[in-house]
């Protein structure tokens, strides 16, 4: 539910009172179905953009 709402996992670790965020991820992990392409989308996006400014200013 937490990951839904999109609280990041250090925030959902210190909710659970694990030592560290790696504990949460290493037990919650399989909730992040699809995160790595929506991450890889986003950085695509802001590299295709800083692309086009670099073209305008040359």
């Amino acid at each position: 539910m937490l990951i839904d709402m999109k609280f990041s996992i250090k925030e959902i670790s210190d909710r659970l009172g694990h030592e560290s965020p790696e504990t949460t991820w290493k037990v919650y992990a399989h909730l992040y179905p699809g995160k790595d392409r929506k991450l890889a989308d986003a950085l695509n996006e802001v590299r295709a953009t800083n692309d086009n400014v670099e073209d305008k200013n040359e």
